[in-house]
C-alpha cells in the first residue's frame, strides 16, 4: 500500500459509506502516539457548504470541496504537553497527529478510496470553518472519495546514498 497511495485531486461523486469512513478512523485511532496519549481530533465533513468554506481556507484547492468526504485532523498539543511539557507540545504531538493520518491514507488506499494530505491552509480559516476549539490545531485537511481517473504515480525518489548515512 505505500507504493501504491498517491495523491488523488478528482473524485467520483459517489459517496462513500459510513463502515469506510468508520474504517479510517480505526486505523488512525490506532496510529503509535508518545505514551499513548492520542493527541488528536477528527472532524468529518459531509456538508457541502463547510466543504466549500475548507477548500477556500485551502488557498482555494476546489478538489476539496469535490470529494464526499473530508477528513480534518486536529492535534491536541496540552494533552502532550501535560505528560511532555514543551517538546509534547511543540513536537510529539504534531509527530503523533502525522502517523494518524497517514494510517488514513493507506487504509484508504487499501479500500479502493482516493484522499490527498493536505497542509497548504490558512489555520484561523479552518478554524472558523468547523468552529474548532482553542485547545485544538488544525493539522491536515484529507479529502476522501473513489478517484474520478486513474492517479498519477510519482515513481521518483531520492536514493538512499542521498538521505542515509550508516554510523
Amino acid at each position: 500500500m505505500i507504493k501504491k497511495r498517491c495523491s488523488v485531486r478528482r473524485y467520483q461523486a459517489t459517496p462513500v459509506p459510513e463502515e469506510a469512513i468508520g474504517q479510517l478512523l480505526e486505523a488512525a485511532r490506532w496510529a503509535p502516539s508518545a505514551g499513548n496519549l492520542q493527541p488528536w481530533f477528527f472532524y468529518v465533513v459531509r456538508s457541502q457548504g463547510v466543504k466549500e468554506c475548507l477548500a477556500a481556507a485551502a488557498l482555494e484547492q476546489r478538489f476539496i470541496a469535490q470529494a464526499p468526504v473530508v477528513i480534518v485532523v486536529c492535534a491536541e498539543p496540552e494533552r502532550s504537553g501535560r505528560v511532555y511539557g514543551e517538546r509534547g507540545r511543540r513536537l510529539y504531538c504534531y509527530q503523533d497527529t502525522a502517523a494518524a493520518v497517514q494510517n488514513i491514507l493507506l487504509a484508504a488506499t487499501a479500500m479502493g478510496l482516493g484522499t490527498c494530505w493536505v497542509g497548504a491552509f490558512h489555520e484561523d480559516r479552518v478554524r472558523e470553518c468547523l468552529a474548532v476549539p482553542p485547545h485544538r490545531v488544525p493539522v491536515a485537511i484529507i479529502p476522501v472519495g473513489y478517484p474520478a481517473e486513474e492517479p498519477v504515480h510519482r515513481t521518483t525518489r531520492r536514493e538512499p546514498e542521498e538521505i542515509v548515512s550508516y554510523v
